[in-house]
């Protein structure tokens, strides 16, 4: 089993930003690609961002590109999203997500993803 922990959610003003940080423990997380989704109340899970296993590769939606980075640390087990200029689209529960990836699968979809975070919250008031 692979254990994912977020933090970093909040509350904060238009265009203002936030660091979440997801903290992997029990597996070798150098083994996975890792995801973020977000879950906004009504909504369904929707993709944000995707970094392979080595942080050489990352996609984004369209939605956050150019304004959100993610990066990983593999020394210390840790995923990041760094999300900038936020707006109040983007409140929703953030979670992490860790895959192995095959061959043919997709890092964009929900149900790729094998272990999952329990989410964190985040805020943009106007």
């Amino acid at each position: 089993q692979l254990q994912l922990v977020e933090s970093g959610g909040g509350l904060v003003q238009a265009g203002g930003s936030l660091r979440l940080s997801c903290a992997a423990s029990g597996r070798t997380f150098s083994m996975y690609a890792m995801g973020w989704f977000r879950q906004a109340p009504g909504k369904e899970r929707e993709f944000v961002a995707v970094i392979s296993w080595s942080g050489g590769s990352t996609y984004y939606a369209d939605s956050v590109k150019g304004r959100f980075t993610i990066s990983r640390d593999n020394a210390k087990n840790t995923a990041y999203l760094q999300m900038n200029s936020l707006k109040p689209y983007d409140t929703a529960v953030y979670y992490c997500a860790a895959v192995v990836p095959l061959p043919g699968s997709s890092p964009f979809e929900v149900t790729e993803y094998d272990y999952w975070g329990q989410g964190t919250p985040v805020t943009v008031s106007s």
